[in-house]
C-alpha cells in the first residue's frame, strides 16, 4: 500500500524549549519525548552510523498488525446497551477508515530497503532511498528541533534508544525508535503513527542488517582512439 510520495525537507533550527512545548501541546496525555530525553552528557549513547539493509524475515506483517489494531479499536468503543446476549462492538466506518489510513501511511514510510546513517558529534542523519532524510541535531548535549513545511521534528535518547518524533499538521504524529543490537550488526526501528482522527495508533517494526557498501571495482582499458573505457563488469571490445 502506498499513500504519499517521497518528501524533500529543508532544515531550520528552532529552540529546544519551543519544540518541547509544542510536543506537550500535541500530546496532551504524555509527551513522547520529555525534558530528560532531550539532554545527554558526553558522547551520544549509541553509534548508528553505517549502511543497513532490510531483513524481511523478521519484519512485522502489515495485515497481522492491522488485525491486532482492529481488536484494540473494538475495545475502545463503549457498550451501547445491556442486552443479555451482547454483540461485540463494531467500529464505525469512520473509525475503520482512520485506522486504515494510519496503516497505509506506516507501511509507506517504513518501505525503504536500505538506510545510510551518518553520525558525528552533533548530528545523526538517516538517508532513506526514495524518501526524505531524517535529521537529529544535538548541540552541547541538548536536542535541537528541525522544522520544515511539513512539520516539526525533535529527537531524544531513551537510554541507548534514539527516538525521533515528528509533529505534522491536523494532529498527525510519527515516532521512530531506533535500537542497535549488542554486537552492532542489527538495527530495529519501531514506527508508530497516530492521529487525532483515530482512536488507536498503528505501529510497525522493521529490522535491518549492517553491510559494507564497498565502491564498485572498475575495469579499464585504453582503446586505439587513445580513450579510456571503464566498466564495472567484463569489458568486451
Amino acid at each position: 500500500m502506498r499513500v504519499v510520495p517521497g518528501l524533500t525537507r529543508s532544515r531550520l533550527r528552532i529552540p529546544g524549549l519551543f519544540v518541547l512545548c509544542l510536543l506537550l501541546a500535541a500530546c496532551a496525555r504524555q509527551p513522547v519525548i520529555d525534558d530528560q530525553m532531550l539532554r545527554f552528557e558526553g558522547a551520544m549513547p549509541t553509534d548508528f552510523s553505517g549502511s543497513w539493509e532490510r531483513d524481511y524475515t523478521r519484519d512485522d506483517e502489515v495485515n497481522a498488525v492491522l488485525r491486532q489494531a482492529y481488536y484494540q479499536l473494538s475495545r475502545t468503543i463503549p457498550d451501547q446497551g445491556f442486552s443479555r446476549n451482547p454483540v461485540p462492538a463494531q467500529p464505525s466506518p469512520r473509525d475503520l477508515n482512520a485506522l486504515l489510513a494510519l496503516a497505509r501511511l506506516a507501511e509507506e514510510i517504513t518501505r525503504p530497503d536500505y538506510l545510510t546513517i551518518a553520525q558525528d558529534d552533533y548530528e545523526i542523519r538517516i538517508d532513506r532511498k526514495d524518501d526524505f532524510s531524517m535529521l537529529c541535531a544535538f548541540y552541547d548535549g541538548v536536542a535541537k528541533g528541525t522544522e520544515s513545511a511539513y512539520g516539526t521534528e525533535i529527537c531524544g535518547w531513551d537510554g541507548p534508544q534514539l527516538v525521533s518524533h515528528l509533529v505534522l499538521p491536523d494532529g498527525l504524529q510519527i515516532t521512530h525508535r531506533f535500537t542497535r543490537s549488542a554486537n552492532g550488526e542489527q538495527l530495529r526501528i519501531v514506527t508508530t503513527v497516530s492521529s487525532t482522527s483515530s482512536r488507536v495508533p498503528f505501529t510497525l517494526r522493521r529490522f535491518y542488517r549492517k553491510f559494507d557498501r564497498s565502491p564498485p571495482d572498475f575495469n579499464c582499458v585504453e582503446t586505439l582512439s587513445m580513450k579510456r573505457v571503464c566498466s564495472t563488469g567484463e569489458l568486451v571490445l
